[in-house]
C-alpha cells in the first residue's frame, strides 16, 4: 500500500538536492488566451491554495497562453518568490516568421531566458527546461549554452522535455565528462493511458539521475471518468493547445476505446476506495520510484483540491494490480530480457551471458 503525503513531504529532483513538493501545480491553465484556461481570479486562488498547503513546485513554459502564464504566476509569487521553486520552459516559437524565436539553439534559449525572467518578475530561473527536441542543433551547442545560463547565475538548475532517450543520455555523458550543469529531471507524459515510456525513458532516468515529472498524469482528463463512448463518436481531435480539450484528448492518443475501457477500471477503483478517479490516477503515477512530481494542470480551485486528494489515497496491492493490468504495454527487449528468469545461457562470440528460454 501506498503511505499518505502531504505537499510538504518534499522529495529530492533527481540527483541535484533542490526540493519539491510531491505534486507540481501546472500554470498552463493560467489565462483564458487558449480558449479554456482560467481567468486572473480563479489562477490566483489555485496558486494560493496550493502554496498554503505546502506546495513549492510550479511548472510553466515561455509558450502557455501565449506568455500569461509566466506573466501570472510572476505577479502572484511577489514577495512569496524566494520559497518557489520555478520551473519554465523554452524552445516553441513566439513570433510567427522569425525562425530564431524557437528552437534548441542558443539564440532561441538565451533569448527566451532574458524574456522569461521578466514575465517571471526575478533575476533567475531555479529549473530550465529544453521543452521539445528539434533535432537541428548540436547538443554541445545546447550543452554549453545551458552551463553558461548558470554560471551567469539567471538559470539554476537545467533539464530536458520530449526527447528521446538515447539522446538524452548522450547529453547527460557529454555535461558529466565537461563538467557542464548536468540535467536534473526529464518530463514527460506519463499515465495509467500513456505508459510507453517504461520501455526506454524511465529506466534512463533512473541510471542517469534523472527525476521524472509526469506531464498529463490524468490523460487530457480521460482518466477523470469525463468522457464516454459516445464522445468517440466525434472523430478527429487536435492535439493543439488552442482546440477543445475534447478536441485534444482525442487528437494525443488519450480518447479512445483503449484509454476509456482503462477509465473505467480506475473509475471502479474509485468507487470501492471512496476515492475520485482523478485521485486514483494521480495516486497510482506515484507508486513509481523514478517519479518525483507529477503535474497538477487543475482549471479551478475544485479541480486543484480534488487532485490533491491523491496524496491521501493508499491503494492496496490488489488494486494496483488491476490498474496495472488493465494499462499494461509490451516492454520488450531489453526491459523484458532483464525482467525474466535466467534460466540458460548463450555465447556471443567468446563472451557467454545467461538468457531467457
Amino acid at each position: 500500500m501506498t503511505n499518505a503525503l502531504s505537499l510538504d513531504t518534499y522529495r529530492l529532483l533527481g540527483r541535484s538536492g533542490l526540493r519539491v513538493s510531491p505534486l507540481a501545480l501546472g500554470a498552463m491553465t493560467f489565462g483564458a488566451d487558449w480558449g479554456w484556461g482560467s481567468d486572473r481570479d480563479e489562477s490566483k486562488r489555485i496558486f494560493d491554495a496550493y502554496l498554503d498547503r505546502g506546495g513549492n513546485f510550479i511548472d510553466t513554459a515561455n509558450k502557455y497562453t501565449n506568455g500569461t502564464s509566466e506573466r501570472l504566476v510572476g505577479e502572484f509569487a511577489g514577495d512569496r518568490r524566494e520559497r518557489l521553486v520555478l520551473a519554465t520552459k523554452y524552445t516553441l516559437m513566439m513570433r510567427p516568421g522569425d525562425p530564431n524565436s524557437g528552437g534548441n539553439h542558443r539564440k532561441s534559449m538565451v533569448r527566451s531566458v532574458e524574456a522569461s525572467l521578466g514575465r517571471l518578475r526575478t533575476d533567475y530561473i531555479d529549473i530550465l527546461y529544453l521543452h521539445a527536441w528539434d533535432g537541428t542543433a548540436p547538443v554541445e551547442e545546447i550543452l554549453r549554452a545551458m552551463d553558461d545560463l548558470v554560471r551567469a547565475g539567471k538559470v539554476l538548475y537545467v533539464a530536458i522535455s520530449d526527447t528521446p532517450a538515447w539522446q538524452v543520455s548522450r547529453m547527460q555523458a557529454i555535461a558529466d565528462l565537461r563538467g557542464w550543469a548536468p540535467l536534473v529531471a526529464l518530463q514527460i507524459e506519463y499515465s495509467l493511458i500513456e505508459r510507453t515510456v517504461e520501455r526506454e525513458l524511465i529506466p534512463m532516468a533512473q541510471e542517469m539521475g534523472l527525476g521524472v515529472i509526469p506531464w498529463s498524469p490524468l490523460a487530457s482528463g480521460v482518466l477523470t471518468g469525463k468522457y464516454s463512448k459516445a464522445d468517440l463518436d466525434a472523430g478527429g481531435g487536435s492535439p493543439d493547445a488552442t482546440g477543445t480539450r475534447k478536441n485534444i484528448a482525442a487528437g494525443n492518443g488519450s480518447l479512445t476505446a483503449r484509454g476509456l475501457d482503462i477509465a473505467e477500471v480506475v473509475k471502479a477503483v474509485a468507487a470501492e476506495s471512496g476515492k475520485t478517479p482523478a485521485q486514483i490516477a494521480l495516486a497510482w503515477t506515484l507508486l513509481h520510484p523514478a517519479v518525483t512530481a507529477p503535474i497538477m494542470g487543475a482549471r479551478t480551485l475544485k479541480q486543484l483540491e480534488d487532485n490533491l486528494g491523491a496524496l491521501d489515497v493508499r491503494l492496496t496491492d490488489s488494486q494496483r494490480a488491476r490498474l496495472d493490468q488493465a494499462s499494461a504495454v509490451e516492454l520488450g527487449f531489453p526491459h523484458d530480457f532483464l525482467a525474466r528468469p535466467l534460466t540458460r545461457s548463450v555465447v556471443f562470440g567468446d563472451v557467454k551471458i545467461a538468457a531467457p528460454r
